[in-house]
């Protein structure tokens, strides 16, 4: 968990390009995106279908690196090779999908421990750091349920969990409703600004405005542009 904002730069995005080869031609899904976010902060970034959020989510995440530009995450440059970029996505993010993205497999205690055995934690501590996670979003009596033993609800606060485990420096949310009923999707909200009060950076990606309200800042994609970027008043005035 990281600290209330404190004027920390978490990402800090310099003319972002991003230019894919479609055969002989070329299509730019990102231009000039010059985009801060500070430590603490909650933004949704939101836009239609094709707008070029999904690229920007995905450079953000460093699962993508930009075709040109500068991206410095928690005061590292991204622009390095794929193990370094994996070594700081798994140390610096916590993801949370819309389809959970959990292995079928494995019960949720094992689920919401597979980041820290990447990043090599001591066995022994891992099982009482996952232990306390997984009581944080409620579904202490279900460690041994396997995936396909749970709500939607229940599977996404599971990847809630997942996420928090590593004290991640941000936590990345793609469309985190998108597969639930609207009344599970408010709870999953009412976590995630749970979450932020408590400290924690979120950046959220979604096409529903009603969605992006529940953030404090609101940027807005389009053409592969950021078009708009304000507070949200309601959230800021609550």
């Amino acid at each position: 968990m990281t600290e209330v904002s404190n004027g920390k730069d978490i990402i800090k995005m310099i003319n972002i390009e991003k230019i894919y080869k479609m055969g002989n031609s070329t299509f730019k899904a990102l231009s000039d995106v010059n985009l801060t976010i500070a430590e603490g902060e909650y933004v949704a970034i939101v836009g239609p279908s094709g707008a070029g959020k999904s690229t920007l989510m995905n450079i953000i995440g460093c699962l993508d690196k930009p075709s040109r530009g500068e991206y410095v995450l928690d005061g590292i440059n991204t622009n390095c090779n794929d193990n370094k970029l994996a070594e700081i996505r798994n140390k610096k993010i916590g993801f949370i999908f819309q389809n959970y993205n959990l292995l079928p497999k494995l019960n949720i205690l094992e689920n919401v421990e597979l980041p820290l055995l990447y990043l090599g934690y001591p066995n022994n501590k891992s099982k009482e750091k996952v232990r306390g996670v997984i009581e944080k979003v409620g579904l202490s009596n279900h460690l041994k349920h396997k995936p396909s033993e749970l709500s939607g609800g229940q599977m996404q606060r599971v990847a809630i969990a997942r996420a928090l485990v590593t004290d991640p420096q941000m936590i990345l949310a793609d469309e985190p409703t998108g597969a639930l009923d609207s009344k599970t999707g408010k709870e999953v909200l009412k976590m995630l600004t749970d979450l932020n009060d408590e400290g924690n950076t979120i950046v959220m990606i979604t096409h529903d405005m009603e969605i992006a309200s529940h953030a404090k800042r609101i940027i807005t994609v389009r053409d592969g542009k950021i078009t708009s970027d304000n507070l949200n008043k309601r959230e800021v005035g609550a």
